[in-house]
This record gives C-alpha cells, sequence and structure tokens, in this order.
C-alpha cells in the first residue's frame, strides 16, 4: 500500500475543464505517462515541462505504477 502526504496531481474544472494535472500547473498528469510510453526520460519530459516538480513527477509515477500492479494494463488514478 501507498500512503501520500500530499497528492503531486489534482484537478478543478477551472483548469483544463477538469483534467487531472501537475498541483500548480497546467501540465496534464497523462502527458508523464505518454511521454514514459513513448520512451522518454523522466529528465526529458522535466525539461520540456519545467514547471512540474521533479519530487511530484516521481510521485505520481509511483502512484501510477502501484495502480498498474493492483490492476495490470490499468493507470487509472484516484485522488
Amino acid at each position: 500500500m501507498l500512503t501520500l502526504d500530499h497528492s503531486p496531481v489534482g484537478s478543478s474544472p477551472a483548469v483544463l475543464g477538469g483534467t487531472l494535472v501537475f498541483e500548480g500547473t497546467r501540465v496534464p498528469a497523462q502527458t508523464l505517462l505518454d511521454y514514459r510510453a513513448d520512451g522518454f526520460s523522466l529528465d526529458k519530459f522535466l525539461a520540456f515541462f519545467p514547471s512540474v516538480r521533479r519530487e511530484d513527477a516521481e510521485l505520481f509515477l509511483s502512484v501510477a505504477a502501484a495502480a498498474s500492479e493492483a490492476e495490470p494494463g490499468s493507470y487509472t488514478i484516484l485522488v
């Protein structure tokens, strides 16, 4: 089980229509998953999206991996 002190992502109807984004940014969390699936490193993603904090990206990837282990093939993130 993974316990979070804070969520690295959130959503608000006022930001990209409620799309799940990294906190304090307008960068959709799904973008990180897409970049990783396309073979980009975390460093390259962070270079493209400097408003995303490394700690938040790493935590989100941990949550996504835990969710995927619980249900293989799934990246459903509950916030």
